[in-house]
Parts: C-alpha cells; structure tokens; sequence
C-alpha cells in the first residue's frame, strides 16, 4: 500500500485528530469509551458460546489498572496477580510484528500488495478472549465468538490506513485471517490487529506484554500495587497506570504507537535482516527519508517531516550558546531502520520511521542514570521531541518525536 507524503501542516492536523480520538475516552479508561457511530461495527448475531466468555459480565467500572514491565511480563505473571487479593478480574495482552504480505476487501479485490520478498509490518495484539471480554465495550463483544475462529479486529486507524472493514482478509504468508469487524483504537489498546490468543502465536506473536486489571469493589489502588510489585523479582521495573493518566493503555505508554506513526510519516514494507535489522523498500526510504544538514551536528539521515523540529530545536541550542553540550562525535543515529533493541520480538523501532535521535551517546547508556543537560532537554521538548530519559527503563540519549510544536 502506498502512502504518499503529506505536508507539515497536514501532519500536525492529523496528529491532533489522532490525539483527540486516542485520548477522548481516558478519564473512563478505554473499556468505556462509546466508539463513535463511523466506527461501530455491526453486531454479530451470534451469542458468545460460554467457552469464550464468562456467562456473566458485569458492567465495566472506570477503575482499570494497566501494568507492564519493559521487555515484557515474567512467565505466569498474569496468572499471579489474578490470584491475588482485591483482583476481580486480569487480562494478559500479548503482542508483536506480524508481516502482512497481502490483503484483500470484502469483495475479494487486492488493497495491499508490498514488493515480492517484502512485508508491511503489523503490531498485532492477542489475548484470551474470555478474559479480555470485560474490558471490551459491551457493543463490540459479540465480535469475540469470531475471533474465536480464527478471525481478527481491525482498530479504526488501522482500517483507515489500509483501507479496509469487515468482510477483509489479511495474508500473512500462508495463513490468511478474515476481519471480524473494526472498532475503536482504544479498545485494542492502540494495537493495529486484534485476534485471539491462539492466533497470534499461529502469526509469530507470543511475546505477553501487559496487563488490564480490574480492581474488586473496595480494593484501594496503592495496597494493589504494592501486591503486584511484590510478585515481581527485586529491582525489577513496574509502570502502573489508571484511566486519564495515559491516553494509551498499552505497553510503552509514554511514545505513540506504530499506527499513529503510519499515519502521520507513511508506513514501509520491508522485512527483517541480521542482526534485529530491517530492510526497508528502496521506493519508500526514496519518497520519505533525506539526508541534510542540521545546526550543531552537521548532515542528518532523518524523516523529511522531522527536519524543521530538528533545525528548529539544535538552532535554539546554538543560538543558547549550548552547542558545546551536545558533542557531534556522539551523534547516535536518527534513520536506522530496526527492531526495538534489535530484538525482532520487541516491535519496531522509532528509528525505523527515522522520527527519533539519539544525542551524547556515549554519555548515556541506555539503562543507566541520563546525563543530558537539562537545558538540552527543554529545548528538544518545546520542539516536540519526548525524551528518553524520563522513561521507566532510561534511555538519556534518545529524543524522538511527540508532537508537532504549537504555531507549527
């Protein structure tokens, strides 16, 4: 599927409509937000059979718990906490890149067709459908019993981009997955693809990455919490969220995901190489990524769109008289098309868009305590940028991108 370039000022439109339809429903928590009549589905009139939903389900409560530890969950974590005191209810979402090789609409005509070798990368999400039932609108429910047979739930962005609705088929190499129906993204936690747990692990996907926690009726937050942390191992990482603290109830809560980054900077085909790289169609890199010069570091390999923040943000530094703080022997890397921690089960960098950078590197490791200068830090954040060294797991030399600044 092709995705043309569009302008800066139809970038930042896009991005504030995104944010706006992501975020809408935070002060509920995503399980109540009402989707929007455009994105509905239409009911399946089927009734769930009880294998895959509990025969009573009680109304969702605005009190959901996300949970997540970087990397992903430790073995049987889910299970663990389901067992503890004061959880009515746990889902373990599990997710990763499935690659999409071909898609068809519902009358049978081609819509995604990436190069011969090649795949489009999907952040596909998958759980126990019986668990996950709770935590979905009542009004998107029914859908479950089809996922059930293997089916999938496209979010509303996702099926914006690919052009797709119900009645779709998405290939993915041999096995071929039939669209169920398409509903809000805050449902699926901003994932692009929703099957059940037993699908995502046929598409390579096994990895379990949070959790959605339903707190008992009297159960406080903070002794919850201090339950959960006591599962895990000493020292161990812990980020636990509740509904308006995130507009992204996901792993990684912090940065946007991949659907919003494909629909505000074009989505590639590719397909893995060595070494938890990433092969990205020449056509695509052509039409999107540049190499020009910036202040302070000299010629950039970036997203076109990231050029102006990028000037606008090391011109702020130098015109500070700051240049001296960010060293362009340190210089990490902007475009570089790979896997998170060039680890193929742990999604897509934000370097493979080429819409993050990576300053002073060798002055901040990636775990270890930041060491920018906090100067640096509020210049690169009214240019857009979010900062790595804020994050649950630091990452002090990593900037990458948030927003478009105001005025932009």
């Amino acid at each position: 599927m092709s995705v043309r370039d569009v302008p800066l000022g139809r970038l930042s439109a896009l991005l504030l409509a995104l944010a706006a339809g992501l975020a809408g429903g935070a002060g509920l928590g995503f399980v109540t937000q009402r989707t929007p009549p455009a994105e509905r589905p239409t009911p399946v009139p089927q009734a769930l059979t009880p294998a895959v939903i509990p025969e009573r389900v009680r109304p969702v409560r605005p009190d959901t718990l996300l949970a997540w530890t970087p990397g992903g969950l430790p073995p049987a974590f889910g299970e663990r906490v389901g067992r503890l005191r004061g959880v009515d209810h746990v889902v373990t979402v599990m997710s990763g890149t499935a690659w999409l090789t071909a898609s068809f609409d519902a009358e049978g005509e081609a819509v995604d067709r990436p190069p011969r070798g090649m795949g489009i990368p999907l952040e596909v999400a998958g759980a126990a459908l019986g668990d996950y039932a709770p935590f979905l609108p009542p009004a998107d429910r029914p859908l479950l019993a089809r996922l059930a047979r293997g089916e999938a739930l496209l979010g509303a962005t996702s099926a914006r981009l690919r052009g797709l609705g119900a009645g779709a088929t998405l290939v993915f190499g041999s096995r071929r997955v039939r669209v169920a129906g398409v509903v809000a993204d805050t449902a699926i936690g901003a994932n692009e693809v929703f099957v059940s747990r037993e699908t995502a692990a046929a598409l390579g996907v096994r990895r379990e990455r949070y959790l959605l926690i339903d707190p008992g009726p009297r159960t406080g937050r903070r002794p919850l919490v201090g339950r959960v942390r006591r599962l895990l191992p000493p020292g161990a990482l812990l980020r636990v969220r509740g509904p308006g603290e995130t507009p992204y109830f996901r792993h990684g809560d912090a940065v946007l995901p991949p659907v919003v980054l494909k629909e505000l900077f074009g989505e590639f085909a590719g397909c893995p190489a060595s070494g938890g790289l990433i092969r990205v169609d020449p056509a695509w890199e052509r039409r999107h990524i540049a190499t020009r010069p910036v202040p302070v570091l000299g010629r950039v390999r970036c997203h076109r769109a990231l050029f102006p923040l990028l000037r606008g943000a090391l011109g702020e530094v130098e015109a500070a008289g700051l240049a001296s703080l960010v060293d362009p022997r340190q210089y990490g890397g902007c475009y570089v098309p790979r896997f998170l921690n060039f680890d193929p089960e742990a999604g897509l960098s934000h370097h493979a868009w080429g819409v993050a950078i990576d300053l002073n590197a060798l002055s901040n490791v990636y775990g270890r305590t930041p060491r920018q200068d906090p100067r640096i830090v509020a210049i690169f954040e009214r240019w857009g940028f979010t900062w790595g060294g804020r994050w649950l797991l630091p990452d002090g030399m990593h900037f990458e991108f948030i927003r478009f600044p105001a005025g932009s």
